[in-house]
């Protein structure tokens, strides 16, 4: 993952946001619509590892992240990164990647970080 990569909701205002920040700077990215298309397993642990964990990738508060247990100190990397696969809305956003490495886009500016 060493291509510039923006993990995008169009629906979500901070994603806009940090997305608008780096096209007014001329960043050339590929914008992936995550939900639409949800990220590999490969993909998800590549992230996670340059996020250093996949818990700091989770949305833990989304109501599909509570219902299935995610939040339980025993739930391994690997079924919180099969179940962002399988339900993508509980993936933070946005995720800028950029140069082998990545941050997640809240508050908006942090995708600057990268820069």
């Amino acid at each position: 993952m060493n291509d510039s990569l923006y993990f995008h909701n169009p629906d979500c205002t901070k994603s806009k946001a940090a997305l608008a920040l780096l096209q007014l700077r001329g960043i050339s990215m590929r914008i992936v619509p995550y939900l639409d298309t949800a990220p590999t397993l490969t993909e998800l642990s590549a992230l996670a590892t340059m996020l250093g964990g996949a818990r700091n990738m989770l949305r833990a508060e989304e109501h599909q992240a509570v219902s299935l247990g995610l939040g339980h100190p025993d739930v391994t990397d690997d079924e919180v990164l099969a179940a962002i696969q399988a339900h993508p809305i509980l993936m933070q956003r946005p995720i800028f990647v950029h140069r082998g490495r990545a941050v997640i886009g809240r508050p908006p500016e942090r995708v600057l970080e990268l820069l």
